[in-house]
């Protein structure tokens, strides 16, 4: 079994944490997503030379994956805050 799509929710699960600590600093919320997408590239890069089944295979494409994971940690934090009604911020 090819269990690659691991990595890629390691990374957004790494992604959300990291949103909450940037969130629990004077920094405006404004970045988290930015930070969350650029941390989450790097974790890519990782990936890709670190686990064998990491689904991206080159650079960029592990970039792009780890990016996407990254920005998906801040649209599962809204999506929860949306059900749960606290608002956007």
């Amino acid at each position: 079994m090819d269990f690659g799509i691991a990595g890629v929710a390691v990374i957004t699960v790494i992604c959300y944490l990291a949103g909450q600590l940037v969130k629990a600093t004077p920094l405006a919320s404004k970045w988290v997503p930015v930070i969350c997408g650029a941390l989450g590239g790097v974790l890519g890069i990782v990936a890709c030379l670190t686990m064998e089944s990491f689904p991206g295979e080159d650079p960029l494409t592990s970039i792009a994956i780890g990016i996407v994971s990254g920005l998906a940690a801040t649209g599962a934090n809204q999506i929860y805050k949306q059900m749960k009604g606290d608002g956007q911020k």
